[in-house]
């Protein structure tokens, strides 16, 4: 969710109903060097409580350093472990959804971080595995029981599936039976409170992890805790509903980014998210999709057909889709998967989330 999960989308979405919302990846090295972007990325809300920051590295002892400093300098209230990012300028390093083919330093890295993180919370989300001849989950999960992590995440798909094809909830149950001490949540495929609460009915997980089911749909978040709650109260709202929040949406990153231009730019990739199952003319989406002011925004959205109905069947797949030929990966990453030799370049280049 790089890109999505800042602070104004993540206000927007805690207003909604509880939950724990992380902030967008951040590399471990980006962070301890206290790179600029990265400081400006790990910005809460005053409202923001719990805070949690998603952390990325493939060296222990950057790793360390990070959440020694996450802990002493109270930057976050939670620390999260990203071992199911399955891009290749991350796989390509042995980092995301490649590092835990590689037991040993997947030990290494999580200790590292218990040890230094304090009294704060350590968590981890990761995939099935490298690709279907390459499954990694269930030693993971062992791995992450013995080294004191707090809860587990798994994403029902390898990383080679990316996002295409059906998330495999039948490997969040096995995962679920083989790790009794600590929570697993389950992620995949969650497009509606009723697909949540199918999940946990088919897989027994603890809870559940959401990803591109809350592009276009914050109110998503209101759904889950009432489906959870027992209600079967749904969030509908009106297309003038959805345009008022996507006008906060746009103003909260203006003042994120300080610069009005990049926030608007940074805002057009959230438009056919918002508007999905409404009908808005093809004239009306381009220029909604091409604004180059705030003010231009809310002129747009002001022509939008506010008292047009919530449209039924939309809590359909949202974001990026499809499958990848191979997963890119360190040269001769799957000869031992249990050495602990970090890639010479793992973070040389990767510097601001």
């Amino acid at each position: 969710m790089a890109g999505i999960t800042n602070a104004p989308f993540r206000v927007l979405c805690r207003e909604q109903g509880a939950g724990l919302f992380v902030c967008e990846m951040i590399t471990t090295r980006a962070l301890v060097e206290r790179n600029p972007k990265t400081m400006r990325m790990i910005r809460f809300a005053d409202s923001e409580r719990p805070r949690s920051i998603q952390l990325y590295g493939v060296d222990p002892d950057i790793v360390g350093r990070a959440a020694r400093m996450i802990a002493e300098e109270d930057l976050a209230d939670h620390i999260d472990l990203n071992f199911g990012c399955p891009v290749p300028k991350v796989t390509r390093r042995g980092g995301g959804s490649a590092l835990p083919y590689k037991r040993n330093l997947l030990r290494r890295i999580l200790r590292a971080a218990v040890a230094n993180a304090g009294a704060l919370p350590v968590t981890m989300k990761m995939r099935k595995g490298i690709d279907d001849d390459h499954l990694t989950y269930l030693d993971a999960g062992r791995i992450a029981v013995e080294e004191g992590v707090a809860a587990i995440a798994l994403h029902g798909r390898t990383a080679r599936q990316h996002y295409g094809g059906v998330a495999d909830w039948e490997a969040i149950r096995r995962l679920k039976e083989a790790v009794t001490e600590i929570p697993v949540l389950g992620n995949g495929d969650i497009w509606s409170a009723d697909d949540a609460l199918r999940m946990v009915a088919e897989t027994g997980c603890d809870g559940v992890v959401v990803g591109r089911g809350c592009l276009g749909r914050p109110w998503l978040f209101r759904d889950l805790e009432n489906a959870f709650n027992g209600s079967d109260e749904r969030a509908r709202p009106t297309l003038g509903e959805v345009a008022d929040t996507m006008a906060r949406h746009a103003e909260g990153l203006t003042e994120c980014f300080d610069i009005e231009r990049y926030a608007i730019a940074d805002f057009r990739k959230h438009v056919g998210w918002y508007l999905k199952g409404f009908t808005v003319g093809a004239d009306l989406r381009r220029e909604l999709a091409t604004a180059e002011s705030l003010e231009g925004l809310r002129s747009s959205l002001a022509k939008l057909e506010r008292d047009q109905p919530w449209p039924p069947n939309t809590d359909t797949p949202r974001g990026k889709s499809g499958e990848r030929d191979r997963v890119h990966l360190p040269d001769g990453w799957l000869d031992d998967p249990y050495d602990c030799v970090v890639p010479e370049d793992a973070e040389s280049d990767i510097s601001g989330g």
